[in-house]
């Protein structure tokens, strides 16, 4: 059954447990939004976040658990994300696997799940509730990365997948206009892989930031802000990326 149809826009945000999809959702919540929660294996962080949401608005945020790469799955989050607050308004394709794949050493599972979780899922997702977001005249907004202009030696895979991120935008926004606006943001150095923690990834880390004409790392909401101007202030832009990096493209 769906829920009752608020007064409130609703936004989809996948891979919003944590991270860069978490202050998203902190930030269309501020907004006035009601949330929809998508996250795959952070199921206790994402009912957390969704917790506290609550606490601050009585019954505007919740959780749909999906793995993206799996067809059926997706197709079970289209159908349900809708009925949760009774409308749909905005769709943020956050959700990314990221990890080294050096040329070379690259299998079809490795293919499959940076090509399937960054562009395959968004993609169909996107397909799926085009029409709920057509009524409601709403956006998608893609998270992107400066690797789908530039890509990231040892990180193959994952360029080409954000690469072709990058081209479905410019493609969805000629196929869902006028209705639907879609743009994405293309983060640089925000928050490092939860994984590089050692000494030679945070040598890395500063020879990266040197190059940085701002010369620090942004902060989550920075991309949070850019990501609800497209969503809601940004009516005439459709088809665009805005590149939140502190200017680093300007020294790759």
């Amino acid at each position: 059954m769906s829920g009752p149809v608020t007064g409130c826009p609703a936004v989809l945000i996948t891979g919003a447990a944590k991270r860069l999809g978490a202050a998203m959702a902190l930030e269309f919540h501020r907004q006035g939004y009601d949330l929809i929660i998508h996250c795959n294996d952070s199921l206790q962080e994402a009912g957390q976040l969704a917790g506290q949401l609550n606490h601050r608005r009585r019954n505007s945020a919740m959780v749909l658990q999906a793995d993206l790469t799996r067809e059926q799955e997706v197709a079970t989050l289209a159908r349900q994300a809708p009925l949760a607050f009774g409308r749909l308004d905005v769709l943020v394709n956050n959700a990314s696997a990221f990890y080294p794949t050096p040329f070379g050493q690259v299998s079809g599972h490795d293919w499959d799940a940076l090509v399937d979780s960054n562009l395959r899922g968004a993609f169909f997702l996107s397909q799926s509730l085009a029409g709920c977001l057509s009524q409601r005249q709403g956006a998608i907004v893609n998270l992107l990365d400066i690797y789908a202009e530039h890509p990231l030696k040892n990180y193959p895979v994952y360029s080409i997948a954000k690469a072709g991120l990058a081209a479905m935008t410019r493609a969805l926004a000629v196929e869902l206009a006028p209705q639907v606006r879609v743009n994405g943001v293309a983060p640089g150095a925000i928050l490092w892989p939860e994984h590089e923690q050692d000494a030679s990834a945070i040598a890395a880390h500063q020879a990266i930031l040197d190059k940085v004409p701002l010369g620090t790392t942004g902060s989550p909401g920075d991309i949070a802000a850019a990501a609800f101007f497209l969503a809601a202030r940004a009516t005439y832009m459709t088809g665009e990326v805005i590149r939140v990096d502190g200017g680093r493209r300007l020294n790759l």
